[in-house]
């Protein structure tokens, strides 16, 4: 074989199996809730750190009328390419998103300060989630604080009463990461079913297609 031809078949077996480890470690019942968050940097951080933990969806919900006209721009430098493999599901009706996020992950849990707001590292975060984090000034907004099935904080022991809020996010997913990765989450047998990692491999193929146009390898139905 031609060697530029054997390096571009070997760069391109490498992207799909790259897809299908991706695919195959998806957390189904693992997602992040930004409300009224503006800095499009931290959502660009948070949708990499999304990525990283297995998280395929987020959901964005801005109830503030200024940020309902015009959606904040994903940061493409900060997000580094991974907002192209996790969606972002737009939200402006709080109680819309809850019900949504019930359905699908049963319960919200929400980073705030207050009392009677558990350490994080309390969580039960192998259980199915949604975890909520507010606006980097104000916090969660009194429209959605009461729609929260629970609260919690992450430890601090500086001036600062507060992480900004991508940090703040990575922290939580790596403990969800922590944990999860202890009970073989990201093992055999793996979250998804064949059905759902091969619909997902297929989108994930369509969107390498629309940069490269040459044909694709199929599904394995052994998931390798």
């Amino acid at each position: 074989m031609n060697p530029y031809r054997r390096f571009l078949f070997d760069m391109r077996k490498k992207r799909l199996d790259k897809f299908l480890s991706v695919v195959n470690r998806r957390q189904p019942d693992l997602t992040v809730v930004l409300e009224n968050v503006t800095d499009s940097h931290n959502i660009g951080a948070v949708i990499r750190t999304a990525d990283a933990v297995g998280i395929g969806e987020i959901y964005i919900l801005n109830t503030d009328a200024h940020l309902q006209t015009k959606f904040v721009k994903i940061g493409k430098r900060t997000s580094m390419g991974s907002n192209k493999w996790v969606e972002a599901n737009y939200f402006t009706d709080a109680e819309a998103c809850f019900e949504k996020l019930r359905n699908k992950y049963g319960k919200v849990l929400g980073a705030m300060l207050g009392e009677g707001v558990s350490d994080f590292h309390h969580l039960d975060l192998i259980e199915p989630v949604a975890l909520f984090f507010g606006n980097e000034h104000r916090g969660i907004s009194t429209v959605s604080q009461p729609l929260l099935d629970g609260k919690f904080m992450i430890p601090q022991v500086g001036m600062a009463e507060s992480l900004n809020v991508s940090v703040a996010c990575a922290v939580t997913l790596y403990e969800a990461f922590r944990q999860r990765n202890a009970k073989g989450f990201y093992d055999e047998p793996f979250r998804l079913s064949e059905a759902e990692r091969a619909d997902l491999f297929e989108i994930y193929l369509e969107k390498h297609k629309a940069r490269d146009r040459r044909p694709a390898i199929a599904w394995n139905n052994n998931g390798n």
